[in-house]
């Protein structure tokens, strides 16, 4: 794709948002803080993707390519791989047969928080890191951890970037039916 339809593409970018997010005041301030217009629509998978419109009108979608699964804290991550685990495995399975990329955005919490058990769960914090590097080993998932008011705009970057580089390679017609 030529450098000025690649920025004509970009320039129509619009976030998707699962219906599944719940409509909050923090959901609000996320949606606030992206630099694009933001849809809501079921998402097979994760909480976040994005479109754009090509230039002979086509919509090239990244919702079966890349996610953005948002939890809002250590602790929410923790009942995912304990209590919930068994549909969150079958949610990334079934995201991974279709080659897809998933980013895991974890807000309020860094590392060193979960390496030092700083959070209300009982997992143990070994187990919790065995998790999150399993996640990264078995699906390819980008684990990020950011502040709640940064949310919206790595939410933006990370799908902004990723909708740059598959139109710079042309891989506008690569998806999972």
């Amino acid at each position: 794709m030529h450098p000025i339809e690649v920025k004509e593409s970009l320039s129509s970018m619009v976030v998707l948002v699962d219906t599944r997010e719940q409509d909050t005041p923090a959901l609000h301030k996320r949606l606030s803080a992206l630099s694009c217009p933001w849809r809501r629509e079921k998402l097979d998978s994760g909480d976040y993707s994005c479109e754009c419109t090509l230039p002979d009108g086509t919509i090239f979608s990244l919702a079966d390519k890349v996610v953005i699964e948002r939890k809002m804290s250590a602790d929410e991550i923790c009942q995912n791989f304990t209590r919930g685990r068994k549909r969150f495995v079958r949610e990334f399975d079934r995201f991974r047969e279709c080659g897809g990329k998933p980013y895991l955005l974890i807000e309020n919490t860094t590392w060193e928080d979960i390496f030092a058990g700083n959070y209300r769960s009982q997992l143990n914090p070994d187990a919790l890191v065995a998790s999150l590097k399993a996640w990264e080993a078995r699906y390819g998932t980008h684990v990020t951890f950011c502040t709640a008011a940064l949310t919206g705009q790595m939410i933006y970057k990370t799908l902004y970037y990723e909708l740059k580089e598959r139109l710079e390679r042309g891989d506008v017609d690569d998806h999972c039916g």
